[in-house]
């Protein structure tokens, strides 16, 4: 999950290749809602070895309300710390 500051705008999204895909996010290469809303920190992530998994949970958490998605952050990160470097 991408985020634009700490409580702020949230993007959920899947990829195959998180660094990669977080790389073009925190950098603006990548057009669309995450570009036009300012999210370039990487605040919580979830690793699947089947992507079909990795989308199914993506399609479930899309439908959740902002406040559980905001509780699954601080929970894991209550910082709000870009977790970028962390994959590395």
């Amino acid at each position: 999950m991408m985020a634009s500051a700490r409580n702020g705008t949230l993007y959920l999204g899947v990829t195959s290749d998180l660094p990669v895909r977080t790389c073009q996010h925190r950098n603006g290469l990548v057009d669309g809602f995450s570009k036009e809303h300012g999210c370039k920190l990487l605040v919580w992530y979830e690793a699947y070895d089947d992507l079909d998994a990795a989308r199914l949970r993506e399609l479930q958490m899309k439908k959740w309300k902002r406040a559980w998605k905001i509780e699954l952050i601080e929970q894991h990160n209550p910082q709000w710390k870009d977790l970028y470097e962390t994959l590395f």
